[in-house]
């Protein structure tokens, strides 16, 4: 969230319109990421759920934890009660297709809450995964809790996705305000 372009793209009409569909009218953006899979760099994620905020300073309050600092940033990972006001939006760049590592999810999952590794586990035995194909220019929303993967590029043809997280609100809990860059 500190490059202007991102900023710019974060804060345009389109994304804040969908993300207020989402989780609000004063939702807003709070983290950027972007993949970059090629064939120079290609990886696999295995099934997970994004369940770490960042946050302005460590308060203990009930359910968050464990605590971690990354890149001078405080983290948390967050109770469902914080995580169910988030959504992000992944920009897609390039084609996603089921060749070049498309994201995977476990359908409804995101409704389970914060889950164990092992329950996550016996989820993706159980449950058939979706491949979500979007063309270049496309937006999926997903929300944190969704148990999701990708795999590694099988063709060799690029995909770049730019994954923006938005709030409903600076203020997730009792005390505790997003790190927004």
């Amino acid at each position: 969230m500190r490059h202007p372009a991102v900023i710019e793209l974060a804060n345009s009409n389109p994304l804040l319109e969908l993300a207020r569909y989402v989780v609000g009218k004063n939702a807003i953006p709070f983290r950027a990421t972007a993949f970059d899979k090629s064939p120079r760099a290609n990886w696999l994620v295995v099934w997970h759920q994004d369940t770490a905020l960042p946050l302005r300073e460590r308060r203990e309050v009930a359910g968050w934890g464990p605590w971690s600092l990354k890149d001078g940033v405080t983290y948390a990972r967050a109770p469902a009660r914080a995580l169910s006001t988030v959504v992000a939006l992944r920009v897609h760049l390039d084609d996603s297709t089921a060749r070049n590592g498309s994201l995977r999810v476990l359908p409804r999952t995101h409704a389970r809450g914060v889950l164990t590794d092992d329950a996550i586990h016996q989820l993706a035995a159980e449950v058939s995964a979706v491949n979500c194909i979007v063309p270049a220019g496309g937006v999926l929303a997903m929300r944190p809790l969704l148990v999701h993967s990708s795999s590694k590029s099988f063709d060799g043809s690029p995909r770049r996705v730019l994954h923006i997280e938005y709030a409903a609100s600076a203020c997730v809990d009792d005390g505790l305000d997003l790190a927004i860059a």
